[in-house]
């Protein structure tokens, strides 16, 4: 049996059953964008008239010339084909046919996109993160890897980095983070004042909120409040920086012209946060003492020589020495989160914004598990 199905411009297709379950479909002619091109819904309808049809063959010996205009009509026919669950046979079709349709056929679909995809229950929800964590681990383990390496690098003055943009860098996460950090911090000094001599005052004791201004802003939540404001401005910075270079090719550049991505882009950050956290948190925490002198003068008519004092019986050397680890500690977690995240972008606008939102996250929870162990270990260890 022989169907003729459209001549336009000399595009011809033809619809041959060649046993009872098989069709085959004859081209002749120009398949060229130019020309008027037959439709795939003369294909479907021969299916439809014919119930015993099973698959699909080519012959393709008459085409004189052809481009992406028979690269369209074959995509529409494997996606109908498809959907009717019709066998392609597409050994008639000319090889480079055949590979640009494998090429279209071949773009990567991410498995964490195809679960996202399916319709999840409790348990379904559950395993999928659990198998995100599983992912994630080795990633960051060799992200981990790499970074000690760049840094023994580093030390034997074997590092691929520039002078210059590592001074810049230190200025943007150091010097120009002292008005947000100045703020915030004054702003919890003047809470932890104002809360805590509404409740010494009780007691008669006011005095004594120099002590809990003084040892918390200094020890504990200085650091911790300017950890969290650097994972929000420096964290996300991060990730959105390394995540552009990442959809614009730019690390794929480095390494093609034989620089290390971890050397050039990772350590600097890296180094630069680690240095300048301690003395943001040290600062942070003399803010917040001078907001509880401003609280303390101005509501419970103390004096600041009273207060002065009385912070300097409070404070000891080493509530210093540990508020500024652990400004470091933090600082260090912030900056593997924020261009870890900034590594493992996708390459797209999208895949930007999620890896920023990612840093932001994965830095607070590190820092606020970091807080807590810390807090407990130095408490057993009588510090």
């Amino acid at each position: 049996m022989t169907a003729q199905d459209n001549t336009h411009n000399n595009s011809t297709l033809e619809l041959k059953t060649t046993d009872t379950v098989t069709l085959q479909l004859v081209f002749s002619g120009s398949w060229c964008l130019r020309d008027e091109l037959p439709s795939v819904d003369a294909v479907m309808e021969k299916f439809a008239s014919a119930s015993k049809l099973q698959q699909i063959t080519f012959s393709t010996d008459g085409i004189t010339r052809w481009d992406s205009g028979l690269l369209v009509f074959l995509s529409k026919l494997y996606r109908n084909c498809e959907l009717s669950q019709l066998q392609l046979v597409p050994d008639g079709l000319p090889s480079g046919v055949r590979k640009l349709l494998d090429l279209a056929a071949a773009s990567p679909v991410s498995k964490d996109t195809t679960r996202r995809k399916q319709k999840e229950n409790l348990l379904g929800h559950v395993g999928n993160v659990t198998l995100d964590i599983i992912e994630a681990v080795p990633a960051a383990l060799h992200f981990l890897g790499e970074t000690l390496k760049s840094m023994a690098r580093l030390v034997t003055g074997k590092a691929q980095y520039t002078a210059s943009d590592f001074f810049y860098i230190m200025q943007q996460v150091g010097p120009k983070a002292l008005p947000i950090v100045s703020l915030i911090s004054f702003l919890v000094g003047l809470i932890l004042a104002y809360m805590g001599a509404l409740q010494l005052e009780r007691f008669g004791a006011q005095i004594y909120v120099a002590d809990l201004v003084g040892i918390a802003m200094v020890r504990e939540v200085g650091a911790l409040m300017t950890a969290i404001i650097m994972a929000g401005r420096t964290g996300a910075a991060y990730a959105a920086e390394l995540g552009t270079m990442q959809v614009n090719e730019e690390i794929d550049a480095f390494q093609t012209l034989g620089i290390s991505p971890m050397d050039y882009l990772v350590m600097p950050r890296l180094l630069a946060l680690t240095l300048m956290m301690p003395l943001l948190s040290l600062y942070a925490g003399l803010v917040g003492i001078a907001a509880g002198i401003f609280v303390s003068v101005t509501v419970f008519d103390l004096s600041v020589y009273e207060y002065y004092q009385q912070t300097l019986r409070a404070l000891n050397f080493t509530y210093f020495t540990i508020g500024m680890m652990k400004g470091m500690l933090y600082g260090i977690l912030i900056a593997l989160a924020g261009c870890l995240r900034g590594i493992q972008c996708g390459r797209s606008a999208q895949a930007v914004g999620q890896a920023t939102t990612s840093a932001v996250v994965t830095s607070i929870v590190s820092i606020v598990v970091a807080a807590s162990l810390t807090t407990i270990i130095l408490q057993k260890l009588d510090i």
